[in-house]
């Protein structure tokens, strides 16, 4: 007798993934049609994405207000009282972060009657998926929507073997294995630039560990931003100030680059060595107090990528050089945020979710959440959310956020996306944060748009500029 092991179901959506952004689109798309029903599928056993496999000390780069699911706060709005990232608001734990999905689907989605979760599944394409446990297929009708909440690709180091050779006679690590350190080393190496590199170095200095035993393979210098700036107004002292510096670190500048050693003038991004021109920005976020603990490390490598690591010597791009015996490396070097194309986030039957506003990805799918659920038109929703790439180097930054402020002025001139983004817990203030006067705020709102308009033709010479720049060079 012959089993059938495949079932289909009828669901109105097909959601890929159980991430951030999976999880933010499911949450608005519910709210704005209420008679659809959802499935999600997810290859974890439980709702979170990559933070469920991201080393324990992992903390979000932007503020607890703004991340998340817009039904549902993140934290409790408290003053962080220890750490780096004190007197500001909140950032959650990675912890925090899981446990806070756990929350939504338990609370929110799954008791709408309308979501179906399929965790530890594998979405296998044109509609199905299996269980990694049982083996079972599960299909979907012709008229369900498959939505994919992974065509980001974001990339933690625990998810991947690292993109260079490795003797196996060498102690290397992620970052997920620091927090079970069994014993000393005789030194530490972090391979990687990015936020996971410098979170990896906090983590050895906080633990004890001299900053001479410390070193920290660099293949690029990277511009980071000080999280002090994005701030709701409880935390921010003086916002009149705050708008002032912002602009004027970007509508006088005529490039990128002088718009960076702005930002870095007021003290609104950091690098390393003020001696190096940083050839990297991937949107991290970090706290003055978080810089200058990372700074106490002096022993930077920049010879290039690693090539490959023995016991004795380690090649990179640019040279060799002789570790200190029983060195601990501690691999870092995971891109993080994908380097995807834009497509069309609406395209007949599929919906692939992607980043239509600056930096912001959870408000990013919950809005694409929004417009599925309030719209028929499907080049109108294009129109609304029109997607763009993060960001990999300094150059980007002004074509990056001119796409997110071109956006930004089709939603002000639409009403029901104008409405939602006002009442969205996860639409962090587009221009900075009004000032407390009541009558200098209104004057505040009330000349957004024009401002919008006026910093998007900057952008736009901006970027002609940096385009210009590079061609020379």
């Amino acid at each position: 007798m012959t089993v059938n092991m495949t079932e289909t179901i009828s669901a109105d959506y097909l959601v890929i993934g159980a991430g951030a952004t999976g999880m933010a689109f499911v949450d608005a798309l519910i709210a704005a049609k209420k008679e659809i029903t959802v499935a999600i599928v997810d290859r974890y056993s439980r709702p979170g994405g990559h933070w469920t496999v991201a080393y324990p000390f992992v903390t979000l780069h932007q503020p607890s207000f703004v991340y998340g699911v817009n039904s549902r706060h993140l934290g409790d709005g408290k003053i962080d009282q220890v750490g780096f990232n004190k007197g500001l608001t909140e950032v959650a734990s990675g912890d925090e972060v899981v446990a806070y999905y756990t929350k939504v689907l338990n609370n929110t989605l799954l008791p709408s009657g309308r979501v179906t979760y399929y965790p530890l599944h594998n979405y296998t394409g044109d509609g199905e998926f299996q269980s990694i446990v049982t083996g079972k297929t599960i299909r979907v009708g012709p008229n369900t929507r498959i939505v994919d909440a992974t065509y980001v690709k974001i990339t933690v180091p625990s998810m991947a073997p690292p993109s260079y050779e490795v003797s196996d006679k060498v102690n290397l690590v992620t970052p997920n294995a620091l927090a079970t350190l069994k014993r000393p080393y005789g030194a530490y190496t972090i391979v990687g630039a990015g936020k996971t590199g410098m979170d990896a170095c906090s983590f050895l200095l906080t633990q004890g560990i001299d900053p001479k035993n410390i070193s920290w393979i660099m293949p690029r210098d990277s511009w980071f931003l000080e999280r002090a700036t994005l701030q709701p107004p409880e935390t921010t002292p003086n916002p009149e100030q705050l708008l002032e510096e912002k602009g004027a670190a970007i509508m006088g500048s005529k490039t990128s680059q002088e718009m960076f050693h702005r930002m870095e003038e007021f003290g609104h991004a950091h690098r390393l060595d003020k001696s190096i021109e940083p050839t990297m920005f991937r949107h991290a976020i970090v706290t003055k107090a978080e810089f200058d603990e990372v700074k106490k490390v002096t022993n930077i490598i920049r010879q290039g990528r690693v090539k490959r690591i023995d016991p004795d010597k380690v090649t990179l791009e640019k040279g060799t050089y002789t570790p200190v015996p029983d060195t601990l490396f501690i691999d870092c070097a995971a891109a993080a945020l994908g380097n995807e194309p834009p497509i069309p986030v609406f395209n007949g039957r599929n919906i692939t979710i992607q980043n239509i506003k600056f930096f912001q990805p959870t408000f990013s799918a919950a809005l694409v959440g929004h417009v599925e659920g309030s719209y028929d038109d499907e080049k109108f929703k294009n129109y609304l959310c029109d997607p763009f790439p993060y960001t990999r180097i300094p150059a980007e930054y002004p074509t990056t956020l001119l796409a997110s402020m071109r956006n930004r002025l089709k939603w002000m001139a639409e009403p029901k996306v104008s409405e939602w983004c006002e009442r969205s817990r996860l639409d962090f203030p587009i221009m900075g944060i009004p000032p407390r006067d009541p009558e200098k705020a209104a004057a505040f709102n009330a000349g957004i748009e024009q401002r919008v308009r006026g910093l998007c033709d900057h952008l736009e010479v901006m970027a002609k500029n940096d385009a210009a720049s590079v061609a020379v060079a």
